[in-house]
Parts: C-alpha cells; sequence; structure tokens
C-alpha cells in the first residue's frame, strides 16, 4: 500500500468521523422533565445596605431540566432575605413551567421564552415568575453548551475570555464603628487581587457616607476604583445631593439611589451629574430597560440573572445598551454572568467577591462545557429542605 493511499483511507477515515458527529449534532434533542430541589442555608452574619438587613433568611431553588440525550441543564435561584420566595419559585416551575418545556427543543430558546410569557401572562412576567423563568433560560443554555462541548459565552459569539472584577466590600456590619471589620475586607480584597471595590452608602447621613468613602481611599489607594450603592434609599432631591458629593470624592459610578420605576428621576440625576449613574438591578426585561435608555436614565445597566431573564434576554440588552452607547455590569457574579458577559462588547465588570483566581483585576472564564451552573452535590445535599 502506496503512502498515498494510507493518507487517502486517513483522509476518508476522518472525514467519515467528522459526518458523523455532524448527524449526532442534528439530532433533535427534547426535553423530558424537571427537577427541583428547596434549599434553606442558616443564619449568616448580619450585613446590611440602606435598606435591606442580610443574615437571617436565605434560600434559592435548584433546578435540574432533563432530555432524552442524558444532558441535564443546571440553574440555581438564590434569595438573600425573603424567606417564603424559594418555594413560589419552585411551585411555578413545578405547575405552571413544567408543563410548557415538555417536549420542547432546547435548541429554540428563543421559542422557549415566547411560550413562556405567553403561558404566563395572566399573573405577569414579571418578580418571582421572571425568576423561575430566567433559571429556566440558564439552564437551557447549559443543555445547548453540554450538547456543542463548549462553554456558553463562546456558543453565545465571545469578544472577551475575562471579565474586570470588583468586589462588595463595604457593607454596613454591626460594631463596627471604626472600621475594622471593613479595613480588614478591603486589605483581604486588594491582596486576593481586585482593583476596585463598592461601598453601600445611604443608611445613615451623608457626613456617614462620606466617612466611608474617605476610609475606604486612604486604605485602598489612589489607584483603586470605589463604586457607591444606595440600593433606592434616597428621593430625587437627596439623590441629586448626595451625588454631587460622592461625585467630589472620586466615586467611579453612583448605583441605584432611587426606586427602580422612576425613569424620569434617573434621567434628571443622571443629566445633572458627570459620574456614571448605575441601575437596573430590579428590571426585569429588555423593555423596561429600552425605557429607562429612552430617557437617558443610565451610563451603566446592572442586569441581575435573577430578574433579566438569563442569557437569551441578556444579550438583546447588551445590544440595547450598546446601540445608546451604555456600558453595562453584572449584578451578582459566577460563572452563569461570567458566560454572559464575555458576549457582550460593551460589558465594564461583573460583581464578584471571595477568593477566587484574579488576574490583574480579572477572572478568567470557565472552560467547561455549559453554563458551569451546577452547584456543588455536597451544597445542596446539605441544605435541601423540600
Amino acid at each position: 500500500m502506496t503512502r498515498r493511499t494510507l493518507f487517502a483511507l486517513a483522509g476518508a477515515a476522518s472525514l467519515s468521523r467528522g459526518l458523523a458527529k455532524a448527524a449526532e449534532a442534528k439530532k433533535q434533542i427534547k426535553i423530558t422533565g424537571i427537577e427541583t430541589d428547596l434549599l434553606r442555608l442558616p443564619p449568616s452574619e448580619f450585613t446590611g445596605d440602606a435598606i435591606h438587613d442580610f443574615g437571617s433568611a436565605e434560600g434559592g431553588v435548584v433546578l435540574r431540566v432533563l432530555t432524552d440525550a442524558g444532558i441535564t441543564g443546571w440553574g440555581y435561584s438564590n434569595f438573600g432575605m425573603i424567606e417564603g420566595g424559594p418555594r413560589v419559585v419552585q411551585t411555578i416551575l413545578e405547575y405552571e413551567i413544567k408543563p410548557v418545556l415538555i417536549g420542547q427543543d432546547p435548541a429554540f430558546p428563543k421559542k422557549i421564552r415566547t411560550d413562556l410569557w405567553r403561558a404566563l401572562e395572566y399573573q405577569g412576567a414579571q418578580g418571582v415568575t421572571q425568576f423561575a423563568m430566567s433559571v429556566v433560560d440558564i439552564a437551557i443554555w447549559d443543555i445547548l453548551g453540554k450538547a456543542a462541548g463548549l462553554p456558553v459565552y463562546k456558543m453565545l459569539g465571545a469578544v472577551r475570555d475575562r471579565m474586570p472584577v470588583y468586589a462588595m466590600c463595604g457593607w454596613y456590619r454591626k460594631n463596627d464603628r471604626d472600621h475594622s471589620q471593613y479595613k480588614r475586607t478591603i486589605d483581604e480584597t486588594l491582596e486576593i487581587g481586585y482593583r476596585a471595590f463598592k461601598v453601600k452608602v445611604g443608611r445613615y447621613s451623608l457626613e456617614d457616607d462620606a466617612e466611608r468613602i474617605e476610609f475606604g481611599r486612604k486604605t485602598a489607594g489612589k489607584d483603586i476604583r470605589i463604586m457607591v450603592d444606595a440600593n433606592q434609599a434616597f428621593n430625587r432631591v437627596e439623590s441629586l445631593r448626595r451625588g454631587r458629593v460622592y461625585q467630589e470624592l472620586g466615586c467611579f459610578w453612583y448605583e441605584e439611589p432611587m426606586p427602580p420605576w422612576d425613569h424620569e428621576g434617573y434621567a434628571e440625576l443622571a443629566g445633572a451629574l458627570d459620574m456614571r449613574v448605575a441601575t437596573g438591578e430590579n428590571e426585569y426585561n429588555k423593555h423596561a430597560f429600552m425605557d429607562l435608555l429612552l430617557k437617558k436614565g443610565a451610563d451603566v445597566v446592572q442586569p441581575d440573572n435573577r430578574r433579566a431573564g438569563g442569557a437569551t434576554e441578556w444579550i438583546e440588552i447588551g445590544a440595547i445598551a450598546d446601540g445608546f452607547g451604555v456600558e453595562l455590569a453584572s449584578h451578582g457574579g459566577g460563572p452563569a454572568n461570567m458566560n454572559i458577559l464575555c458576549a457582550i462588547p460593551n460589558a465594564i465588570y461583573m460583581e464578584s467577591g471571595g477568593k477566587q483566581k484574579i488576574i490583574n483585576g480579572e477572572v478568567l472564564a470557565p472552560e467547561a462545557p455549559g453554563m458551569s451552573s451546577e452547584p456543588n452535590p455536597d451544597f445542596i445535599a446539605k441544605y435541601k429542605i423540600g
């Protein structure tokens, strides 16, 4: 047998394998069911922002979307304070969403989104209903990535393989008038490699806010970015009054000072300040973001994966914001957020925290197929209550 014949046979075998693989990939996958776990976490150390106290009631819902291909899509929706919320989301998933999903092909996430909106429109596709739909979309994309053998950010059309991150350092904590806990958190954050962090403001006086920001700046140094987050604490007048001070103190952005529905108020604030005004974590779909941007109410939009609809809706929100010349950052972190952000050209930050690997203030995207959204089995077993 000649060398040419050997090459020809090898090429034919490779082509045959490729065709077989392509044929296998073309096979339609069907969703056959879902499984959910209700989790309740034990009380944790108190942390607070301007209007919330965290640490007592925490929980979440784990979702598994099952298929006839043996691929399972995972998602997890967490709640930081509402004790009954996870059980309501679980009920919506099991009794209202499950019948819509059975028999669907996960390769059609936009069709699934349309079908869910139609099926659930009577109660409104916002609030905990959207929490449920969002976690479904994350699980659907987890299936697609696993079926293709690719991380989701590459399937969505990647623009990068890493994201700048910032840490949520400046919580309100008990017995911390000397800021010793605050300082320790900043020091640990910088040691890990973060180059930006966020400070909660608005719980007390403007003078207290300024002290917290100045203490953070003194601790971190002039080269570290500081954001401030007021968590809806103010009306329009107070938002501007405090915003002018935060601006003079050199803060990178001013986050959610007013209730999310006051788009006109956000427009007034963004027009009056030179610093970035950021909001969006409590918006539930692209239509709300479109209205916010038409009113010129934000310089940075901040979708939240539990509320904004998952990857399918996020990509459209990102495109709308990009069309307005507006930047995007996530509310929240983790692998699902990272996969989506790496496919959005105008994304500038992922909110994060914890002792993860950070290089030059950035975190690398996950490279495992899918969303990398599967919670640790031991975590599920330990905290499952239903």
